[in-house]
């Protein structure tokens, strides 16, 4: 890496925020991390941000933490963690099982029953919370009526609603609710303070710079309700490096390959790059919501981490891509 660590990251958070609000970009790199912020409000490393589906991989690493604990089984049925009577869709026979909904290879649609249409025509008109009215009697009753698109365990198909079903079914196990399943087996341990399903501190636009309101994810919350802050973020990626837990490495040895260049571990997408852009494997997971914009993502061979968060629902993806490159050359 020809260039200072701290002008990399200014550079890439102050090209961020110029033409979209604000932006906090953090990196590990070189056995320490930099975090710089851009943009109205002075945000920094611990400014909290949406970071919609980036909470999926804190949810898989919940059921990571089960299933070592023997709480949970990767390969036990869904059905078994749901309340009594609920309705859950099976195919040929086949049931769906956590590790399926950790890998989005469950079948299940993308969105509840009879989402995808509402959210489309209300969200233009000024529906700034679509998922807000799917609470847990709606996702469990909503079961009854799904139709699974695949054999449980076949093919990777992107369900947030999967990923949802998910965090409240590990909750029911537990006794609790998400953000407390959440907070308890993995924030805590790793020292994560700012990470919950509280408000975010800073004002969230859409695609098109207008303010707009945070969203409540209610019972799909395991699919992207977090809020969370670039110090937290890579505190995450650290231990993830690191590896050094036995839920961390069962969550990153247990993959499904979707193709030859791409896997879907628990949680986490595997990208194996060309030499062209870099090669190496990356692991990484995106998100957005109405207001923000989210990436996180790690070398595992080179320790490099990036994260990448911002107060635009844009995506940040070739920022982060960038910012790869550049730390790796």
């Amino acid at each position: 890496m020809g260039r200072d660590l701290e002008s990399i990251v200014q550079e890439a958070a102050g090209g961020l925020a110029a033409g979209r609000s604000s932006a906090v970009v953090g990196v590990l790199a070189e056995g320490r991390t930099e975090i710089r912020g851009a943009g109205p409000g002075a945000p920094d490393g611990d400014t909290v941000f949406e970071i919609g589906s980036v909470t999926k991989v804190f949810t898989a690493l919940a059921l990571a933490r089960q299933v070592v604990a023997g709480t949970a089984g990767l390969d036990e049925p869904v059905r078994d963690l749901l309340p009594a009577g609920t309705a859950m869709p099976a195919r040929e026979g086949r049931e769906v099982s956590l590790r399926h909904l950790a890998q989005h290879t469950s079948g299940l649609p993308r969105l509840p029953k009879g989402a995808t249409w509402q959210m489309i025509r209300e969200f233009p008109n000024g529906n700034r919370d679509p998922y807000a009215r799917y609470g847990d009697a709606t996702i469990l009753a909503g079961l009854a009526d799904t139709r699974l698109r695949s054999l449980p365990g076949a093919r990777f198909r992107y369900s947030n609603l999967g990923a949802g079903l998910l965090g409240l079914a590990l909750a029911t196990r537990a006794g609790t609710d998400y953000a407390t399943l959440v907070t308890e087996d993995v924030c805590e341990p790793l020292g994560m303070t700012r990470t919950s399903l509280g408000e975010p501190v800073i004002q969230g636009h859409t695609r098109r710079g207008r303010p707009t309101p945070p969203w409540n994810m209610a019972a799909l919350a395991g699919a992207g309700g977090l809020r969370s802050t670039a110090a937290d973020l890579l505190t995450f990626l650290q231990a993830q490096i690191e590896c050094r837990e036995e839920a961390i490495g069962l969550s990153r040895r247990t993959e499904h390959r979707v193709n030859p260049l791409q896997a879907v571990q628990l949680g986490w997408m595997e990208t194996l790059l060309h030499p062209k852009i870099g090669g190496g494997r990356r692991v990484w997971h995106n998100g957005r919501t109405g207001g923000f914009a989210s990436y996180v993502g790690f070398d595992p061979e080179r320790r490099i981490g990036v994260v990448v968060l911002s107060s635009t629902a844009r995506s940040v993806d070739g920022t982060a891509a960038t910012l790869f490159r550049t730390l790796a050359s």
